[in-house]
Formats: structure tokens, sequence, C-alpha cells
């Protein structure tokens, strides 16, 4: 896999109409910039306690069906990237009061148990895991890596 070009133009690349642009990445790489689906899903991405979560990662998996069914892998994966980022976000907010996981000198911060993002994040990690098993959505990533990796 190559690395992930964050010196593309982002700014300026609809990965829509130019698919093979699009670079499939480590985690989530790129999950906030590349256009339009930055636009289309970010703003139903929530995680403050788990009854949010659920209903965003439902929301951002029924986004993942539609884009499986208008065969669009980069809204497929971009959809993924949401939900793995819902998972990653919250832990972290969970393990570390305000999200912050290092101190200015660059140690890491005392952790805490914050119950109410951990469960948020369980919650992504359920849909996560679902994505992550899906046949479909794995040949359709070695397909475009084939492509365009």
């Amino acid at each position: 896999m190559r690395p992930f070009d964050y010196q593309q133009d982002f700014a300026h690349t609809d990965f829509r109409r130019h698919p093979e642009r699009y670079q499939v990445g480590r985690g989530e790489q790129g999950v906030l910039l590349v256009e339009p689906y930055k636009s289309e899903i970010l703003p139903h991405w929530r995680f403050k306690n788990a009854d949010i979560a659920r209903a965003s990662a439902e929301k951002i998996f029924v986004m993942f069906e539609r884009y499986r069914c208008q065969d669009d892998f980069v809204g497929m994966d971009m959809a993924r990237k949401f939900i793995q980022m819902g998972y990653t976000r919250a832990r972290r907010y969970a393990n570390h009061q305000g999200g912050k996981k290092y101190a200015a000198d660059g140690t890491v911060l005392p952790y805490i148990v914050d119950r109410q993002k951990a469960d948020a994040a369980a919650v992504f990690k359920h849909y996560w895991d679902r994505l992550r098993a899906d046949d479909d959505y794995q040949q359709r990533k070695k397909r475009h890596q084939g492509l365009y990796g």
C-alpha cells in the first residue's frame, strides 16, 4: 500500500467524480479531507453518550449501505472511517478528560474512566466490527486498491 498523500489537492477534488484519486490509507487517514463525503457524514457523527452514539452510528451505517447500493466504494470507506473514528475518539475521551492525551511536555496524562464515553465507544466498536467483517466491503477495498493503489 502506498503512503497516504496529504499533499493532494483535497480542496478542489470531488472524490465522487474521481474515485481513482482516493487512497484507502491506514485507519482514519483523510477522513476530514475527502469531499463530498466529509460534508455528508460529519453532521451525523456524535459520541457524547451511548444513545447519541447509537443514533449516529446507525445513521452512518445506513449511509454506508446507501453508498453500497450506489456502487460507491469511496463513500463506503469514508462511512467506515467515521465509524472507526467514533470508536477511537470516544475511547480517547473515555480515557482522558477533555480528550487530551498528552501534557505540554509530551508525557501521557493520567487515565480516567468516563463511563458515558466508554459506552459510546462500545456502540461504535460494534458497528466497526460489522463493517470490518463485511466480505463485500473487503472485496471492494481490494479491488479499489488493485486498480488505484
